[in-house]
């Protein structure tokens, strides 16, 4: 099974039907882009989520260690990790059943995309959530 990205049509919907994002790895540096991109789409109306182990909060957000410790139902999981750690994260993300598992730009992993799409969950990859949500609604 081979798992493509998404249309612009369905990204737009993917973006305006799903607002509640867990963010793995998101950092508590301002200056990084897993700080930066989670904090644009708190700002555009996504509800934030921070998945970091070392965090107790982010962007006034209550941090989790893992996804799997996260109460409620997440719309999005927006992974930002090293494409060969994306694995570790599969069999969480899949047992949380969001709606989207999201790879920011420059992560692929294969082997966990197939299962991810396997459990009927959507795919995106090698994509920036901020990027494309400014170049789908902002034109």
């Amino acid at each position: 099974m081979s798992v493509a990205n998404p249309s612009d049509t369905e990204l737009k919907e993917i973006l305006s039907k799903n607002k509640t994002v867990a963010v793995i790895g998101m950092s508590k540096n301002p200056e990084k882009d897993a700080y930066r991109i989670p904090e644009y789409l708190k700002k555009k109306g996504y509800r934030i989520i921070p998945v970091n182990p070392t965090a107790d909060e982010i962007l006034g957000e209550k941090a989790y260690k893992k996804v799997t410790d996260i109460p409620d139902q997440l719309d999005i999981v927006d992974v930002f990790r090293p494409s060969e750690d994306v694995p570790n994260y599969v069999d969480d993300v899949i047992s949380k059943r969001p709606k989207v598992f999201w790879l920011q730009l420059g992560i692929e992993n294969t082997t966990a995309e197939e299962k991810v799409a396997s459990a009927g969950i959507k795919v995106v990859f090698d994509r920036c959530m901020m990027a494309e949500h400014k170049r789908l609604f902002q034109s």
